[in-house]
């Protein structure tokens, strides 16, 4: 049996503005609306919905995405350019700086709704501490 993730629903104040700031910052586009949902369809076929839900309070999610070097290089451009901060690790404790676990590079951002977004360009243990 092949499983694979889908979509996954991310809660959002203003879904068109995060839908936007997502596919801007990843250079990816914003689907057309379905139902209450805007997606930010990933390369690999997974997308991302947001959604606005019923006014209710959301705990903020965490979301990584693997990227090429050349990707991140484009990624972290985007970042920079926005004047966006970033930190090295998830708990936020070295601000504008990056990571290189496992010999590759990664960082992390927020989004307007507070979600933790982060790039990696070498999966978590595969390589060099």
């Amino acid at each position: 049996m092949s499983i694979e993730l889908n979509h996954t629903i991310v809660h959002a104040e203003d879904t068109q503005a995060s839908a936007q700031f997502l596919a801007d910052i990843l250079g990816l586009q914003v689907g057309p609306q379905y139902g209450p949902f805007t997606p930010v369809e990933i390369p690999n076929g997974v997308t991302l919905d947001y959604y606005e839900g019923d006014g209710e309070p959301f705990v903020p999610q965490h979301y990584a995405f693997m990227v090429s070097e050349p990707e991140f290089d484009e990624i972290f451009g985007r970042i920079k350019e926005r004047g966006l901060t970033y930190w090295a690790d998830p708990h936020h404790t070295r601000e504008n700086a990056i990571n290189t676990n496992d010999g590759g590079r990664g960082l992390y951002w927020d989004d307007p709704n507070g979600h933790k977004l982060e790039i990696i360009t070498r999966p978590y243990g595969s390589g060099d501490a």
